[in-house]
């Protein structure tokens, strides 16, 4: 009776992990299906888009939708989201899982959701920001990008910036800075899509070989990066 009771236990403890994985695993494939979206509907429009020539010149892009913003005078805000490089064959790599952080002080007041694109332009940035925790404004700063699919991308700029952000805001805030955020690998959600606690430098600098969960959701994003490039 003792050994019967263990077995289903045993069972019914295992059919929890498996469920609750699988819930896990779910979640990663609507962020990488949120960040494809989110990117096809921030080209695909005429005054919010990133310029042509600034994405053809990217190393890597890092998107990270529905980030949330509240605050009154002390603020904070977070969001889960993922990032590519280009590879030396013309592609783009695994997806990496990320997160980002981060609080502000001054006068502000409200929330709002924001859809949020960091652009990297050169592989010192991509490194930069591939790093264990990732400072904006600290390591980096993330200088807002020129928008508009006709608008002419600076020379100066391109050359001189190592990350340029783009964003899509829903709601009212006041006051918002990236400015102090921090951006660091999400090796859970790694290991629950690919199985290994993978670091973000690991999967986007192709260092390791990784087969994900879901290889169909990560063919769309790596298409959807593919379409607007030359």
């Amino acid at each position: 009776m003792r050994m019967r009771y263990t077995r289903l236990v045993i069972t019914g403890l295992a059919l929890h992990l498996s469920t609750g994985l699988a819930i896990a695993q779910h979640n990663e494939i609507e962020r990488l299906e949120s960040a494809t979206a989110v990117f096809e509907e921030m080209m695909a429009a005429p005054d919010n888009a990133v310029p042509r020539a600034i994405f053809d010149n990217a190393e890597a892009i890092a998107i990270i939708p529905n980030t949330v913003k509240a605050g009154f005078i002390f603020g904070a805000h977070r969001g889960k989201g993922v990032i590519s490089a280009r590879s030396e064959h013309g592609g783009w790599s695994p997806p990496a899982f990320l997160t980002l952080t981060g609080g502000s002080f001054g006068l502000q007041i409200g929330g709002q959701s924001v859809d949020l694109i960091l652009v990297i332009m050169n592989r010192r940035g991509l490194e930069k920001l591939l790093q264990n925790e990732f400072k904006i404004g600290g390591d980096a700063s993330a200088v807002i990008g020129p928008i508009g699919r006709d608008a002419e991308a600076s020379t100066d700029l391109m050359l001189r910036a190592e990350i340029l952000s783009y964003s899509r805001t829903r709601g009212l805030f006041a006051g918002i800075t990236l400015k102090g955020s921090t951006i660091t690998a999400d090796r859970d959600a790694n290991e629950r899509f690919y199985g290994y606690p993978f670091g973000s430098a690991q999967l986007v600098l192709e260092e390791e070989s990784a087969t994900p969960h879901d290889a169909d959701a990560v063919a769309a994003w790596r298409a959807t990066l593919a379409t607007h490039q030359d």
